[in-house]
C-alpha cells in the first residue's frame, strides 16, 4: 500500500472552509466528515482534515496555536505545470484566501504561496522533472 498523508487543519468556520477548498477543485468526502470536521481529498494520497477549533483541541493535548496568529507549518504541494501553480493560487485568492508572496521563478522551479481564510499556509510549486532527477 502506498503511503498517504492526512494533515489536520484547524478552521474557525467549517462551512466557509469547505467552500474554500472546493473552490480549489478539491472534493469533500462526506463519508469521513461530520458537523465538526471535513475530509478534503486533494489526491489519492493527500487529504486535509478540516477540524473546528473544539474538534482540533480534542485531538491534541497541546494548546491550539491559531494559524492566523503565527506559522507552525507551510504545506508545499507539487503541481504538473506553472499554469497549475497560478490557477491554484488564483482560485485560492478568489475564494477568500490571501497571496503570501509574488511568484518565484528560478527557471527549474516555479512557486507561489497563499493562506486559506484561517491563515493555514500553502506553497504550490512546479519543478522541471529533469532538474529534479525524475
Amino acid at each position: 500500500m502506498n503511503k498517504m498523508i492526512f494533515v489536520t487543519l484547524p478552521v474557525s468556520d467549517l462551512a466557509r472552509s469547505r467552500t474554500f477548498y472546493e473552490a480549489l477543485g478539491w472534493r469533500i468526502n462526506d463519508a469521513f466528515s461530520s458537523d465538526t470536521s471535513a475530509c478534503v481529498v486533494v489526491s489519492d494520497a493527500i487529504y486535509f482534515m478540516l477540524a473546528t477549533h473544539d474538534a482540533f483541541r480534542a485531538q491534541s493535548p497541546k494548546p491550539l496555536v491559531l494559524p492566523s496568529a503565527g506559522a507552525s507549518a507551510l504545506i508545499a504541494l507539487s503541481c504538473e505545470s506553472r499554469g497549475e501553480v497560478d490557477a491554484m493560487t488564483d482560485a485560492a485568492t478568489k475564494a477568500g484566501g490571501v497571496s503570501l508572496h509574488d511568484a518565484e521563478d528560478l527557471g527549474f522551479m516555479y512557486s507561489r504561496a497563499f493562506a486559506d481564510p484561517d491563515g493555514n499556509g500553502f506553497g504550490p510549486f512546479w519543478m522541471d522533472p529533469a532538474a529534479a532527477g525524475n
